[in-house]
């Protein structure tokens, strides 16, 4: 599984209503260090409509000024139509709606993990 695929895979477990930080996105695909990756992976995103990336955020809750899909205001948009509280115009209220945690995706490559 590459590194794209397995942030991927991590975002697709973040609930509807709930948002995760590039770096929980990072840590779940295997190295926190991959938090720009995750940008780069999301902007890249080959099923917008199956790998919900619009609920990855900052670490501070704010919304990316380069939301590949429209742009900050579409993320809120989707965003808030899953019921998530804002906490002024572009910051996720993060107390209430980031996950407090996103399982390893394992690696595996051939059916042996690395």
């Amino acid at each position: 599984m590459t590194t794209f695929e397995r942030i991927y895979e991590a975002v697709k477990l973040i609930p509807e209503g709930s948002v995760a930080t590039y770096g929980q996105v990072a840590e779940a695909a295997g190295s926190k260090r991959l938090s720009r990756v995750v940008g780069y992976a999301l902007h890249a995103n080959p099923q917008p409509g199956i790998i919900p990336c619009h609920r990855v955020v900052k670490k501070d809750g704010e919304v990316s000024s380069a939301f590949a899909f429209g742009g900050a205001n579409r993320q809120v948009e989707l965003l808030q139509a899953e019921g998530v509280a804002f906490r002024d115009g572009t910051h996720v209220n993060m107390e209430r709606h980031r996950v407090s945690f996103l399982p390893l995706i394992q690696k595996h490559r051939k059916g042996i993990s690395e």
